[in-house]
């Protein structure tokens, strides 16, 4: 019942006002009410400092702040595998595997449009017969999100959509769900061809910011695209391991290559806990 009340909330809520409201209070430098928020969220997810940069929570200045802490250097050492693809953030993964059919598997019998999810059939041809993987973060993690491999920015996509929570339940019951919120496609030329990085936005998800463009979303009404062709502007490469975006506030960052190029470790599967940096696969033979 308490199930079935939550996905019918996911349906009646206003999710960008929601959201946008408690981003507003995620903004808030007023001392008291700052560090008490940063304080019962700290306590209540169970949030390692021992490993941020300000481990001092009084010492941030908003929550978001907080929220997108760097984290002491070494804290997340990179596989040093040849040719690893690197995990791009902390969490667990939701789901991995192929692109089958043009469709990525989300959960228990639910899966949605790879063209869908970048917004384009040329944009999501490259990826047909690919693999993918999705990882969620959840309030307790990291949430800046890294480059699995060293990659040339071609282009950036804003799509619109909705804010449905994205954690296991919603998953289950909501379908086409990382099709239908609002995302940031990041499509970059690797040396494994094509890769791209989708940041979902989700329930309380108050910005997507990338190192490159700053502020993406609040959300704008319509889709946009910001090319990064090289006649237009000097190319942006991100290392691999390097940052290229964060959330505020949590969500999940969905990972995309093309067909034989890659392989998913074999320890991985299903709700595997993960950490940015480590290896989530290899290069397919």
């Amino acid at each position: 019942m308490k199930e079935r009340l939550f996905i019918l909330s996911q349906y009646l809520l206003p999710h960008h006002l929601l959201s946008r409201l408690i981003g507003c209070a995620a903004e808030c430098k007023t001392a008291w009410f700052k560090n008490r928020l940063i304080g019962w969220f700290a306590k209540q997810y169970q949030v390692n400092m021992s490993e941020a940069q300000v481990e001092d929570l009084n010492a941030f200045a908003h929550f978001n702040d907080f929220f997108t802490r760097a984290l002491k250097e070494g804290a997340r050492p990179l596989d040093n595998t040849p040719n690893a693809v690197l995990c791009p953030a902390d969490g667990a993964v939701s789901q991995l595997g192929k692109i089958e059919q043009g469709r990525v598997f989300q959960a228990k019998g639910h899966s949605y449009s790879v063209i869908e999810l970048l917004g384009d059939s040329q944009r999501a041809a490259a990826f047909m017969g690919g693999d993918f993987a999705t990882i969620y973060l959840s309030p307790k993690d990291y949430h800046r999100v890294h480059m699995p491999l060293t990659g040339t920015l071609r282009e950036m996509v804003y799509v619109p959509g909705r804010l449905f929570s994205v954690n296991q339940t919603t998953a289950e019951n909501v379908p086409e769900l990382f099709a239908r919120n609002e995302r940031v496609v990041c499509l970059f030329d690797t040396e494994r061809g094509p890769m791209a990085v989708v940041l979902v936005g989700a329930m309380i998800v108050a910005s997507i910011e990338t190192v490159w463009a700053g502020l993406v979303t609040p959300p704008k009404r319509s889709l946009k695209t910001f090319s990064y062709d090289e006649a237009a502007r000097a190319p942006i490469t991100l290392e691999k391991g390097a940052e290229m975006g964060r959330f505020k506030l949590g969500s999940t960052a969905i990972v995309l290559f093309g067909p034989d190029q890659v392989q998913w470790a074999d320890s991985l599967t299903a709700n595997s806990p993960v950490q940015m940096g480590q290896r989530l696969g290899d290069p397919r033979a």
